[in-house]
């Protein structure tokens, strides 16, 4: 175990159950067995395996001591995970406006050094400006009260600040060419879009690609997804692709590998970055 791991508390719990997972295994005890040498049950172990919910310390100790570890100073790197782990990210001050099931996204986020996108719908939150997610946002919520609506733009605005960051993700985005044609509120909002995405465009650590019209079907028309890379090996990719009042997570190898070929073949048939810019500016004119 590393003296030290950084990320966010929703990646430090990921990596603290896959550790603790390793470890019942090691020890040859199910979860059963694991629940019953800490006076409790299963669900217990597989929650904290799944990194559902806080971690206690106490109940981190027990289980290292049920799995045989006795070097104090593992145990205290473990115990500091655990802490570390059990802290709430900056974005809980937003709980009011968040969904639970996209807290998630949001912890991967802060943590992954390569996030890879897909998005067939609108321009990908973390490109958006203040005035498109206004328009996205009160088109989303119709009913929802300004104060809530001012709420959710400060939330995307502040998830921004990722990109901008000292040593930030990497971030690579296909766009399909609709996202560009399909108008968002007035014209003079969706002039101040596309400059914004020709901005951005011109940053080290971004890399956007439009997906023409002409370039027909494709491997992955189904919707949105994100592929979030973390250092180190530290987590495997996972997968994150959204419906309107849910989400889905996946890990297994076996399918984030069709998700990264597919997008991969994506990447081939898009526009390379430069002419990317290039169908941009021409778009632009057209506002």
């Amino acid at each position: 175990m590393t003296d030290s791991l950084h990320g966010s508390p929703t990646v430090l719990r990921m990596i603290l159950g896959r550790k603790l997972q390793a470890l019942r295994e090691k020890a040859g005890l199910s979860y059963e067995e694991a629940g019953q040498a800490i006076y409790s049950s299963e669900w217990t172990i597989r929650r904290m395996e799944r990194a559902e919910g806080g971690l206690k310390a106490l109940t981190v100790k027990s289980l290292l001591t049920a799995y045989g570890v006795i070097d104090a100073r593992e145990i205290d790197a473990f115990l500091t995970l655990a802490r570390d782990a059990s802290k709430p990210g900056w974005w809980h001050r937003y709980d009011d406006v968040l969904p639970s099931w996209f807290r998630v996204a949001i912890g991967l986020e802060e943590s992954a050094v390569l996030i890879r996108a897909y998005e067939p719908q609108i321009v990908p939150g973390l490109l958006q400006t203040q005035d498109y997610i206004r328009a996205i946002t009160a088109t989303s919520f119709p009913s929802a009260p300004q104060a809530h609506t001012e709420r959710r733009v400060a939330l995307r605005l502040a998830r921004q600040d990722l990109l901008k960051r000292p040593a930030p993700p990497e971030y690579r985005v296909v766009l399909d060419e609709t996202v560009l044609r399909r108008p968002i509120g007035h014209s003079t909002l969706m002039r101040g879009q596309i400059q914004h995405l020709l901005e951005a465009a011109t940053r080290p650590n971004v890399t956007i690609q439009v997906l023409p019209l002409r370039a027909g079907w494709h491997p992955a028309m189904y919707g949105m997804f994100n592929i979030f890379c973390f250092p180190d090996g530290t987590l495997p990719d996972v997968v994150y692709s959204e419906a309107l009042t849910s989400a889905h997570y996946l890990n297994k190898p076996e399918e984030t590998t069709q998700y990264r070929e597919a997008l991969d073949r994506m990447c081939a048939q898009a526009a390379t970055p430069d002419q990317t810019v290039t169908i941009l500016r021409d778009i632009l004119k057209e506002y």
